[in-house]
């Protein structure tokens, strides 16, 4: 056993534990309780040929830094799973996206607790937190972890109404309103975390997502029609020159409003697809019937003037291809995903899970 202990040794295992020491000694990032937990499977279920093979007084350093591996993993994974809703809350205080945009907080955090509570993970977390509990003589039911990822829900919920409320722009707080509670109702629906919250909390946010998207439709691009008003234009009443200014009027009125809100939304983002391409058909139905009518009925009146461009400065086609291509996620740089890693802080710039190869936004 001494000479085994000894090629053991010598092979690198004692370096191998120390790498995985060194591991957990590492920033403590939420996202690196997955990691955490992969080491605690790994080592448990290599415990039994561990013990045959290095069992004796003679790999008494194998055992001792394994123990203190083993301890270092579970110390580190329920640090971070514990301090996870301190970090939500922590970051109420932060800005919400210029562009209206989900935060990654609200992406990260719903596919987090997603897999915390899958069966990959949530057996593994619960043997972790019996063990650190016990060690320190406290007992451990599961409706613990339960209610510790229901209570992170929540704080994300509380971080939502927060910044909802930042915005200056009425139109803006609409939008990101209705992008985040579409997003929490498609990404928990059907999931084990969407079952634990319950049918009647997922309709509440289904139903506050048609509430906003009501609201910012009516008080952003439905009332663009309205400037392409036809009083005064029946049968030209006033004459045809009469008649000519007042379609110059209105629709130079109709291209500077359509210009300001098409150049401040055209930087807003909506990431869910059914989401945006359903929010800009509403915008089309909204805006071009009414542009085609009124261009079909008194565009003639200004297309023949050398100056027409500037009245009729858009075709139909094009104001639709326009009205349909808003909102779309701005395309990613490759590099960028390999940018820096979570910082121990969320902010609205912590890392989509789905996007990291430990990882569960």
């Amino acid at each position: 056993m001494g000479c085994f202990s000894r090629i053991a040794a010598q092979a690198g295992i004692l370096a191998f534990l120390q790498f995985g020491k060194t591991v957990t000694e590492s920033k403590k990032d939420p996202i690196k309780l997955l990691k955490l937990l992969d080491i605690f499977a790994s080592l448990n279920k290599l415990r039994l040929d561990f013990n045959r093979l290095f069992g004796g007084a003679a790999c008494a350093e194998i055992q001792n830094l394994t123990r203190d591996l083993i301890k270092s993993v579970i110390d580190g994974a329920a640090e971070i799973f514990w301090e996870l809703l301190l970090q939500v809350e922590l970051q109420r205080q932060s800005p919400p996206p210029l562009d209206g945009n989900v935060p990654r907080l609200v992406s990260f955090i719903t596919d987090y607790c997603n897999k915390l509570l899958g069966d990959d993970y949530k057996p593994i977390l619960t043997q972790v937190l019996i063990i650190h509990r016990s060690w320190k003589r406290q007992s451990f039911q599961e409706k613990l972890l339960v209610t510790e990822i229901l209570n992170i829900v929540k704080a994300v919920e509380l971080n939502l109404e927060t910044w909802i409320k930042a915005y200056e722009d009425p139109m803006l707080t609409n939008f990101f309103a209705m992008n985040n509670h579409w997003h929490l109702y498609k990404h928990l629906k059907g999931t084990k975390l969407g079952d634990l919250l319950g049918d009647s909390w997922l309709r509440e946010h289904e139903n506050y997502k048609e509430y906003y998207s009501t609201i910012f439709l009516r008080e952003s691009w439905g009332k663009l029609p309205s400037h392409l008003s036809r009083e005064g234009l029946i049968l030209f009443s006033g004459g045809r020159a009469t008649a000519r200014d007042l379609v110059k009027k209105r629709l130079k009125k109709f291209n500077e409003v359509f210009d300001e809100m098409y150049g401040k939304q055209s930087g807003w983002v909506m990431p869910e697809r059914d989401l945006r391409e359903k929010t800009c058909q509403l915008i089309v139905q909204a805006v071009v019937p009414v542009y085609r009518s009124y261009m079909q009925n008194y565009g003639p009146l200004v297309e023949q003037e050398a100056s027409s461009t500037k009245y009729a400065k858009y075709t139909v086609q094009k104001l639709e291809e326009m009205l349909s291509c808003l909102y779309r996620p701005k395309p990613v740089r490759h590099a960028s995903l390999r940018g820096r890693q979570f910082s121990g802080k969320y902010g609205n710039g912590m890392p989509d899970l789905r996007r990291t190869a430990s990882a569960v936004v």
